[in-house]
């Protein structure tokens, strides 16, 4: 196999937790050139893996057809000749697109029936039975059905301990330190000084969201033992008024959410002194980025996708009532995040950056 194209999921965790695929598809064909199409607001984790070559960012809208638009992509993409396509997504829609190019083999879950349009199909696990989902993707790089010869080390860490056991690889983007230091002197970051990132917010919805009293409290017990350090907020448009109700209890931290492009943020990330983040793409981001991050989870399973990270610390209740994957509380109480302390966060963070003073 000379090309292979990727239908990247939606999700940036999502996008990183399937590179570990891309790595055993370079393992398995050393000569492979490996590219990718990706929602615009994926496309730039994708930009950093050392894996993928080209990535078509395309502006296809969550949940609509735009046949005509997946059309003229698929018309651009024929005269390529891939080899095969890899549809990391379930709907059918995104498997139109290899379909429409000629991609003579079309690999992926079956998904949404998708019988017509893939001709490799992996059955759909049973969702009692969930891998971690970077092993769900590292299947298709080998026959349906096939045991991976891989061990997850963060998911099976006995098993991975053992001489003989080969592990699965990990999520790593590359950075550049001379795009750090543009995106720092453009927000008047000083580069000499630690710099601790906030991710306040999270896609999936406000139970996967840390309060913002507890990010300020966190804040405040930065600022007694680490007073020269700088906090600042990143994340998209919609998480400037989470960040902002932590500025306003917390004045030292600085709200840049909805400020940065996802390249920029992880500009920004790469430099970061310590982290600390709800589960979410950003979160999978800073451990791809191999920089120290505390990971806070409340409705979601730190053992489903976790930060897949030797520098980060999981911050898990796991009540009787975790994981629910709710998107709001169904129990009203939220006790998952409410219970978990700033005190309890900064237990984590305070030696992290006590080792990068």
């Amino acid at each position: 196999m000379r090309r292979a194209l990727v239908i990247a999921p939606n999700w940036i965790g999502d996008a990183l937790m399937a590179q570990p695929l891309f790595t055993l598809l370079r393992k398995q064909h050393p000569r492979i050139a490996i590219d990718a199409v990706a929602p615009t607001w994926v496309a730039p984790v994708l930009e950093r893996m050392p894996e993928i070559r080209d990535v078509y960012a395309t502006d296809l809208a969550h949940g609509k057809l735009q046949l005509l638009r997946r059309w003229q992509l698929a018309s651009d993409l024929r005269d390529v000749g891939y080899d095969a396509a890899y549809v990391l997504p379930n709907s059918v829609k995104s498997a139109l697109i290899p379909w429409m190019a000629g991609i003579n083999l079309r690999i992926g879950y079956t998904g949404e029936s998708r019988y017509g349009l893939l001709n490799v199909r992996h059955a759909n696990p049973p969702k009692t039975e969930r891998p971690p989902m970077t092993a769900h993707y590292a299947a298709l790089a080998y026959t349906p059905g096939a045991k991976l010869p891989f061990v997850d080390r963060f998911a099976q860490p006995e098993a991975a301990a053992q001489p003989e056991a080969q592990t699965l690889p990990v999520p790593r983007l590359e950075s550049d330190p001379n795009e750090a230091a543009r995106v720092s002197a453009r927000f008047n970051l000083d580069t000499r000084t630690p710099l601790v990132v906030f991710c306040p917010g999270a896609e999936y919805g406000p139970a996967k969201r840390w309060p913002p009293e507890h990010f300020a409290s966190l804040a405040q017990f930065i600022a007694q033992s680490f007073p020269y350090a700088r906090i600042i907020a990143l994340g998209s448009k919609k998480d400037a008024p989470i960040a902002q109700a932590i500025a306003d209890l917390a004045p030292m931290v600085r709200n840049l959410c909805g400020q940065t492009s996802l390249g920029e943020a992880c500009a920004l990330i790469s430099r970061a002194s310590a982290v600390v983040t709800n589960d979410s793409g950003l979160m999978h981001v800073a451990a791809a980025s191999r920089r120290p991050l505390v990971a806070v989870y409340g409705s979601t399973d730190p053992r489903h996708t976790p930060p897949l990270s030797d520098l980060a610390k999981v911050q898990w209740l796991h009540l009787e009532c975790s994981p629910c994957f709710a998107r709001e509380c169904p129990l009203g109480h939220l006790n998952c995040l409410r219970e978990l302390s700033a005190e309890q966060v900064f237990g984590d963070l305070r030696g992290m950056l006590l080792a990068h003073r």
